[in-house]
């Protein structure tokens, strides 16, 4: 149409206005081409001219119809312009109230500054499920097209959410993320929906502030990822914070606050629990008083800080742990408060004496007072040589307080952020994300800086997204899909995006400025002016040269330079830092690890996955590295964000800010057109009226709507022809829809329309079925009803009636009744009440008494008690040891005796073997006899000895006398024999006082012990009385209290259980993964090892499939052959047809065959080998006889004399020992003790401790010596009873019979005594009558040993006959049915069913003797692992041989080598090369018993030693080796021994102990609180060992399992049947519930065992612990048995009994119940069925069999050893000579 025609009179227009921007009008005369004025009418009647030029381009926009004002899409309109599209969304904001608008794809949201109740859940269910334009616009519905768009397309989705400052953005974010939660909820109970939900307040609390736009604006950009599953729940949700505004912390404009979070604290101040935090108003602060304004209208901080709190707690934060967050929030405000004032020179400052806010931030944290003070004020200058500490300015000071109270909020926010991404974090895989993108929009202030350029920034790239998006991209697609299409000019920012971020951008200029030493902002603005000056986007302003201009989309901004470096170099001094990771709060410490950590140098190895960490860090070096400037991160984190919502699809919320007042629907035009133009609303319109929104594939929409199509027009080979025929039907309009190259386009709204005919396709099928199904139902139905309805009018009125009566009856008996109760509940109460009052006061008076009396009491006999309990300490101690002493000599006799008894048993059965074995023994007893009775005799004679010694010193005394006599006459001198008779009364008076005061002190000590036992007795009895009173009135206190204690406590216990029970679940997987891979490394172990055999053995070689076949548990043999010519595509033919259909092959048959022959020719070859091995063993030990008799005997006499020389050397110090002991007693007894004498007496007992060191040192040696002469006379024996070895563990078994409760007994006792610095060898010092007995046990082992192995055999010979008759017996049968068939076929049948039979004959026999050449094999590589063994040993023998003929000394004279002691440090030295030797020694050859009487532990403790010194010398490769060579050498000893109890028990032990070592003396200050200075000084001091921690645990869990396992295995053979009476309950108590299923039931026996168990459990206190609630089936079974089961009544209380079983359990029961006798009858099936009956109505799972195994996740304390390292003895027989100590 031509524009005379368009602009007719009447014809509403819009013309511009500088107030309301646009306005209508009205054309009152015809317009005609060529005119040069419109003629117009305004709304107030006012006429108007409007001029216009001569083209006809300047005429004003056509308004819409009044119809279509109000619509909900914009593109809906006729007229699609500016004017047009603000006065529709002002219509519907003003006149409909409503906020939300289609635009398109974007959803325009105006700001109502109102709430509106529109988003409660009824809303949410309401679009839940519909298309988008079928309901009104909203946020929900962008939310349901999201999430429709995941689960259609399955591709993730976006949804961009933008506008102003105070538009909505937040708000709209949150609706949309609540959608999500109601929708999407999580299928579990975790709760992940309301967890996201929770997230919300507390970012608005710690990241959310009052500016003069918004109350509750959003100052840092957040992205959420909400994760959903396959099934399209929530799973989970991650958010991302982008540049947090921390300059707000310490300064806010006018008008404005700082976070919301500090004016919560300030207004919960008064909580109890917040007094430590000393906080008070919120004007009281320095950071949140520069604003003017501490709150909001409307606000109740208060009660936002409640919901605060509740989210944290929602999210799993423990409430001491938002004590620690609060409390570091309270400590900014308080650093605010710190006042820097400044000194008498202008460069340096300090802080106010006895400032208080600087003692709360200190105690806040954590950290030193006196430090903080310091570097408050000072700063660190460090050059390359020399470090300086420099004071610094008021201004300085206080900027760097500044700069510390930013870098504590940021490190704070973003802990949170971290720890609420964690409460959302799944373990479940996610299948695709919904983002939700609430990102800080346009700011422009009157002062702009660093924070609102980036601000600014971040919306320059995603306004680029939204253009690439909306209009690129899509007429790309149009052009691509050669679509018919006008290209449309858009505003592109790219060029404003350049200058910001390109090479040399403003961020480039201003992190080359913060690098230079001497940057500031001048140099900077400098810069820019001379580099972009030319651009069109940036501008200089005119009055000032510290400023620059951007020209962004959405306006142009003025930014100020003044602190762009600061803000962009965000600086902290390092010494402030230092002092908060050094705090006392973990929190605080954590908050500040992660920064600037030096990097260490990892010290890895080539062979080795785990790095070993020095233990202290390395020096920093002097050029530290600059970190990364925060724009730069920025811009990092901005390129993340633009990926990530690239790879989704975008849906957009764009939000419009009505008005600058913030009024409740008020719309000021100029603002809103300003933010359209911005946001490129304006030209979505355009795109969307033009363009196809919606696109298909062909395949898509062949697939999606090929419901609609009908047979004749769909094509098969040509899916486009078909979908074009289908939309030509479908829909009429052809421009409707487009086709392109690959894809079907649509305009709006047609997809939706295809939705509606696909719906109403399948609604009316779905009609058809429901209305046959319906019918039928609703027919049956009368039915049943009119059937049900005659029977019930029966009986109707008679029950109405005696319901009636009843009622009337009770209600009066209900009346009586409450009469009753009340007046008995009332009085009961005031009983009570009164009673408990007079209880607790009579109590509490005599307790507050008898407080004060025992106080008094207690003062007056502390001086008393304290005379005499060193005395009774030193008795006690006496007597304990003697007890102790005495006891063990008990124990040791009792055992000894009864070990003789089990000696003479054996020995009465085989006496013949007995003498020959015990013929050296007899002589043995004869030695230690004469010895004994030379020891008497000598005794006899000392004694003799000592007589005369004193006869002759009596003798000489008398001669003595005499001579004083004479001389006495001869002198004349009376003065001096006065003298001398006058010294002899004072001695004599003397010697009579000292004896009286013994006396007095000795009836002293007597009365005033009497006094004390007797005081004792008293306080004892006292302490009775009070604690009954105590009990009492707990009891009394626990009664009243009761009801809120279980309240409590079933709280608790439920939040522990679901704890622990995830604990446990979390533990369980763990270990289960670490059994996993355990078992995965054994497999990998034993292909290892076959592939080393394969290497090592030439011509045999076994392929993997034949190690699996050994392994396996199935009765099935599989094929085994080797990699020899054709066999090996014999066993590929083999397992690809299966056993079955390989059997019929004859091909394989004879390729096996084959393989058979070269097998046994392999064997035959390896057999000789052995034979060979064995004839040079045989010469080698013919040659060692052979040595010359004179050299061994010249070996025996050294060994002898060497013997003598260390024997005589024990008598010595034995002689020595007892004097000593002799002067002590003596001085003990006949001498009063002083501090001289005590001093003495100490010095002694050193002596005497030393002398029983060197005692057990000289013991030693001599034992070892024995051993070595024994050995070297049982050369021979040993080597010709090599295969006796295993009767070892029948020697062990034997033992099994002594009594546990003695062996505890007798090994407490040996402690207790070693602890007094005793030894159970005191008792036979020479050792041989020990010797003697170990002689007699080990051949009372050996002949049970044998005798045990030949009861054994026969039972297995027996076993093997049974077994034999019973194939034989099962063949016999198979073929009576073979002939039977074979008789009824035909001849030609009947030979080819005797061929088939004879194949399948021969091949079983062939896999029969393929499995025993299996055999064969594997006994050929055990013979050769022997022989290895043998052989080694051998040359082992003669290496000591020839080392000994060589390194032998001359016997010229005896020398004694006397020991240098000196200090030990706990460290053992060996040499790499015998690191292998000690593996072998310490962890393969060891066996248990060789350590069982020294320290427990032992190995550990050495191998620990020898990881000190390898970490004492710093080789990290020696460190590294002796590790994973320990660890190996132990999986290595228990793979060997997976079936030995004892090795796997014993090295569960050491490797749990070394490690506790490896924790203890690590150097943590966690580890090391139980350790004494000794042990401290032991630490390593070099490495790391935190990850070969993780290693040996995962390895004592492996150990652990294996335990369980072979102590199964070992249980599982002591259970006995149910038939079988109990003999010991542990027993019972680890067999198996299928026990009573599985074995006969007879109900005696039965509950005989349960009734043992029972009692059992009682007598070791295990009742009341869950092993009950665990026996309870059993215990219910064995009542089921007892009870009677006959009539219904019994079928009831067989129901009610039977709680903890199963309905089928029951029934299973009853059925396999046999009577015992003929007295007693089987159940009957009509009881059987009532009680089925009675137990319908039970929801139970039906389970059978009872769980009769349970794997629970194990745990190891810590449990540091109380040892020092330095005091670890290493016995001798252990062979580890090597070692030296350090």
């Amino acid at each position: 149409m031509s524009a005379s025609e368009l602009y007719s009179k009447y014809t509403k227009v819009w013309i511009p206005d500088p107030e309301d921007v646009w306005k209508s009008a009205e054309i009152t005369k015809d317009y005609k081409d060529g005119d040069e004025i419109l003629h117009l009418k305004l709304e107030d009647e006012m006429p108007l001219e409007y001029s216009i030029n001569s083209n006809a381009e300047q005429l004003p926009f056509l308004r819409n119809p009044d119809i279509l004002v109000g619509e909900n899409d914009l593109t809906a309109l006729s007229y699609l312009h500016e004017p047009a599209v603000l006065h529709n969304l002002k219509v519907r904001f003003l006149e409909s109230n409503a906020i939300y608008t289609y635009c398109g794809i974007v959803l325009v949201a105006i700001n109502p500054y109102e709430q509106l109740p529109i988003y409660g859940e009824d809303v949410i269910h309401a679009y839940s499920g519909q298309n988008m334009g079928d309901m009104d616009p909203h946020i929900f519905a962008v939310a349901e097209e999201a999430y429709k768009q995941m689960a259609r397309d399955e591709k993730n989705q976006s949804i961009i959410v933008s506008g102003e400052s105070g538009a909505g953005k937040t708000v709209s974010a949150k609706y949309a993320m609540r959608y999500f939660a109601t929708v999407g909820g999580s299928a579990s109970e975790t709760n992940v929906e309301e967890k996201v939900l929770a997230s919300s307040p507390i970012m608005e609390a710690i990241g959310n502030a009052k500016t003069t736009r918004n109350d509750n604006s959003s100052r840092f950009g957040k992205y959420i990822q909400i994760g959903f599953d396959r099934q399209y729940y929530i799973i989970g949700a991650n958010m991302r914070t982008y540049l947090l505004e921390k300059s707000r912390v310490v300064f806010q404009a006018e008008d404005e606050r700082n976070y919301h979070i500090f004016y919560q604290l300030c207004a919960s101040a008064n909580r109890p629990d917040f007094k430590e935090l000393k906080l008070s108003s919120a004007e009281d602060y320095f950071y949140a008083t520069q604003g003017g304004n501490t709150e909001i209208d409307g606000v109740n901080d208060a009660e936002d800080f409640e919901r605060t709190w509740n989210a944290f707690t929602l999210l799993g934060v423990k409430d001491a742990h938002q004590m620690n967050i609060y409390r570091v929030i309270a400590s900014i405000l308080h650093l605010g408060n710190v006042e820097i004032v400044s000194e008498r020179d202008v460069d340096t400052c300090g802080v106010a004496r006895n400032d208080e806010h600087l003692n709360y931030f200190c105690d806040l944290l954590g950290v030193e007072h006196d430090q903080m003070e310091h570097w408050l004020c000072h700063r660190k200058l460090v050059t390359t040589s020399e470090t300086y500490v420099k004071t610094m300015s008021k201004q300085h000071a206080i900027n760097a307080r500044n700069a510390l109270a930013k870098h504590i909020y940021a490190q704070l926010f973003n802990w949170i952020v971290d720890h609420i991404n964690k409460a959302l974090y799944t373990t479940s895989k996610q299948h695709s994300f919904i983002g939700v993108l609430d990102i800080y929009g346009f700011e422009t202030f009157e002062i702009n800086s660093f924070e609102q350029f980036c601000i600014n920034y971040a919306n320059e790239k995603l306004q680029q997204q939204f253009n690439l998006h909306v209009f690129k991209l899509e007429q790309e697609e149009y052009m691509k899909e050669q679509i018919p299409w006008t290209l449309i000019d858009f505003s592109d920012n790219q060029p404003c995006i350049d200058l910001i971020e390109a090479k040399l951008g403003i961020l480039d200029l201003l992190d080359e400025e913060c690098k230079m030493p001497k940057g500031t902002d001048q140099s900077w603005a400098q810069k820019l002016y001379d580099r972009h000056s030319s651009s069109l986007h940036f501008q200089k302003p005119r009055m000032s040269n510290m400023a620059f201009v951007v020209i962004h989309f959405a306006d142009k901004v003025e930014y100020q330079c003044d602190g762009f470096l600061e803000k962009n170099r965000d600086t902290v001094h390092e010494e402030q830092i230092n002092i908060l990771k050094a705090s006392k709060y973990q929190l605080v410490a954590d908050l500040f690890q992660g920064e600037k950590e030096p990097a260490t140098s990892n010290i890895k190895t080539k062979t080795s996955k785990i790095s070993i960490r020095p233990l202290k860090p390395a020096m920093k070096a002097p050029n530290k590295e600059h970190k990364k400037t925060v724009g730069l991160q920025f811009r990092n984190s901005l390129q993340l964000l633009m990926e990530t919502l690239n790879a989704t699809t975008p849906h957009y919320v764009r939000c419009i800010k009505p008005n600058d007042e913030k009024s409740a629907f008020s719309f000021d035009a100029k603002r809103a057109v300003q933010q359209l133009r911005a946001c490129g609303v304006l030209e979505t319109i355009r795109i969307s009226a033009a363009g196809y929104p919606s696109r298909w594939t062909y395949h898509e929409f062949f697939n999606r709507y090929r419901v609609l199509m009908t047979k004749k027009n769909i094509i098969l080979n040509d899916k486009k022809e078909t979908c074009k025929r289908l939309l030509e039907i479908v829909i009429k309009d052809p421009d409707k829809f487009q086709f392109g190259r690959s894809k079907i386009f649509f305009r709006a709204g047609q997809v939706a329309y295809l939705e509606k005919l696909r719906a109403d396709k399948f609604r009316a099928a779905c009609m058809m079925i429901q209305k046959t199904v319906r019918g039928w139902l609703q027919r049956t139905k009368y039915r049943r009803m009119r059937k049900a309805a005659i029977t019930i009018q029966k009986h109707i009125r008679g029950y109405q009636a005696r319901r009636w009566v009843d009622l009337l009856r009770k209600t009066r008996a209900a009346v009586i009744f409450q009469k009753q109760y009340r007046m008995h509940v009332v009085r009961r109460k005031y009983l009570h009440i009164r009673n408990a009052a007079v209880t607790i006061q009579a109590y509490t008076r005599g307790t507050f008494v008898r407080r004060v009396y025992h106080e008094l009491l207690r003062q007056h006999k502390a001086s008393i008690i304290q005379k005499y309990v060193r005395g009774w300490i030193a008795r006690k101690r006496f007597s304990r040891i003697r007890n102790a002493v005495i006891y063990l000599q008990c124990c040791y006799r009792r055992m000894k005796a009864r070990r003789e008894l089990k000696t003479l048993k054996i020995e009465a059965r085989s006496v013949e073997h007995y003498k020959k074995l015990t013929s050296g023994m007899e002589n043995k007893v004869v030695q230690l006899q004469r010895k004994v009775d030379v020891q008497n005799k000598e005794h006899k004679a000392m004694t003799e000895q000592l007589m005369a010694v004193n006869t002759a010193q009596a003798t000489e005394i008398d001669k003595l006398n005499k001579e004083l006599d004479r001389w006495r006459e001869q002198q004349g001198d009376k003065n001096r024999e006065t003298s001398l008779q006058e010294e002899i009364e004072k001695l004599r008076k003397e010697l009579g006082k000292s004896q009286t005061e013994r006396k007095i002190l000795e009836d002293t000590y007597t009365r005033e012990k009497a006094e004390l036992q007797q005081r004792v007795l008293d306080l004892e009895k006292e302490n009775t009385l009070l604690k009954d009173e105590k009990d009492k009135l707990n009891q009394s206190i626990k009664n009243e209290s009761k009801d809120v204690a279980e309240k409590l406590s079933q709280k608790t216990a439920k939040e522990s259980e679901l704890a622990k029970k995830e604990l446990e679940e979390e533990r369980s997987r763990y270990q289960n993964l670490l059994k996993e891979y355990s078992r995965l490394e054994q497999r990998y172990d034993n292909l290892q090892e076959e592939i080393n055999l394969i290497k090592h053995t030439p011509g045999h070689r076994r392929n993997p499939s034949n190690q699996s076949s050994l392994g396996s548990d199935s009765n099935y043999p599989s094929v085994s052959t080797s990699e020899v010519g054709d066999t090996e595509d014999a066993v590929q033919l083999v397992e690809e047809a299966g056993l079955e259909n390989a059997a019929m092959d004859m091909t394989i048959f004879l390729k096996l065959q084959k393989r058979v022959r070269e097998l046994e020719q392999e064997r035959k070859l390896l057999r000789a080998e052995i034979e060979r091995k064995e004839a040079a063993e045989t010469k080698k030990a013919n040659e060692y006889n052979s040595i010359p008799e004179n050299e061994q005997a010249a070996d025996l006499a050294y060994d002898s004399l060497k013997r003598q020389e260390l024997e005589s050397e024990n008598k010595k110090l034995k002689n020595e020992l007892n004097e000593l002991r002799k002067a002590i007693a003596e001085k003990a007894i006949g001498e009063n003790p002083t501090n001289d004498e005590e001093n003495a007496y100490s010095v002694l007992l050193n002596q005497l401790r030393a002398a029983s060191e060197e005692l057990e040192v000289r013991k030693e040696e001599v034992l070892l010596l024995r051993t070595q002469i024994v050995d070297a006379a049982h050369q021979k024996e040993v080597v010709g009873n090599m295969d006796n070895v295993t009767e070892k563990y029948e020697w062990k078994r034997s033992d099994e019979n002594t009594e546990k409760d003695d062996v505890i007994e007798a090994y407490n006792g040996i402690c207790e005594t070693n602890s007094q610095a005793e030894d159970w060898r005191y008792l036979n010092e020479d050792g041989e009558l020990g010797l003697a007995y170990q002689g007699l046990k080990e051949v009372a082992r050996l002949l049970e040993a044998q005798l045990q192995s030949q009861i054994r055999q026969h039972e297995e010979e027996v076993g093997r006959m049974q077994n034999h008759i019973e194939v034989l017996k099962e063949d016999l049968e198979k073929q009576q049915q073979v002939l039977t068939q074979t008789l009824q076929m035909s001849p030609e049948a009947r030979i080819e069913y005797n061929v088939q039979q004879e194949i399948t004959r021969l091949t079983n026999e062939n896999l029969d003797l393929k499995e025993l050449v299996e055999k064969q094999e594997k006994n050929e590589k055990k013979l050769k692992k022997q022989l290895k063994i043998h052989m080694k040993k051998v040359q082992e023998l003669e290496a000591r041989t020839f080392v000994q003929k060589e390194s032998r000394p001359e016997l010229t004279r005896q020398v004694t080598v006397q020991r240098k002691e000196k200090e030990f440090q706990g460290m053992l030295e060996y040499y790499k090369d015998d690191e292998s030797l000690l593996i072998r020694n310490l962890i393969a050859d060891l066996k248990p018993p060789a350590v069982s009487a020294t320290v427990p532990g032992l190995p550990a403790y050495i191998l620990f030693m020898c990881l000190r010194h390898a970490d004492y010398i710093n080789d990290d490769q020696k460190v590294h080796s002796l590790l994973s060579s320990t660890i190996n050498g132990i999986k290595k000893v228990l793979k060997k021994h997976n079936d030995d109890f004892e090795i796997t028990s014993f090295w569960l032990s050491n490797s749990c102990r070394l490690l506790h070592c490896l924790k203890q003396y690590s150097g943590d200050e966690d580890f090391m609180k139980q350790n004494n200075a000794r042990q401290n000084e032991h630490s390593l001091k070099n490495f790391d060992l935190t990850e070969y921690r993780q290693l040996l645990s995962d390895l004592s869990i492996q150990i652990y399992q294996q335990l369980i396992k072979v102590a199964e295995n070992l249980l599982q053979s002591m259970i006995g049947t149910a038939a079988r009476p109990l003999l010991d309950a542990e027993k019972l108590f680890s067999c198996s519930s299928t026990q009573i299923e599985e074995n006969g039931i007879e109900k005696t026996t039965c509950r005989y065992n349960i009734s043992q168990l029972e009692e059992w459990l009682r007598g070791k206190n295990l009742h009341q612990s869950g092993t009950m609630k665990t026996m309870e089936p059993l215990i219910q079974a064995a009542q089921l048995l007892q009870v009677k089961k006959k009539t219904s009544d019994d079928a009831a209380a067989i129901c009610s009994m039977c709680t903890d079983l199963s309905p089928q359990q029951i029934v299973k029961i009853l059925n396999l119940y046999t009577p015992v006798n003929e007295f007693e009858e089987r159940v009957t099936v009509a009881f059987i069925r009532n009680i089925q009956s009675c137990l319908q109505d039970r929801n139970e799972p039906p389970q059978l069999l009872m769980d009769f195994k349970h794997m629970f996740p194990v745990i190891f304390p810590y449990n540091p050893s109380a040892l020092n390292l330095d005091t670890i003895h290493i016995p001798a027989n252990l062979n580890l000579t090597f070692l030296n100590r350090v």
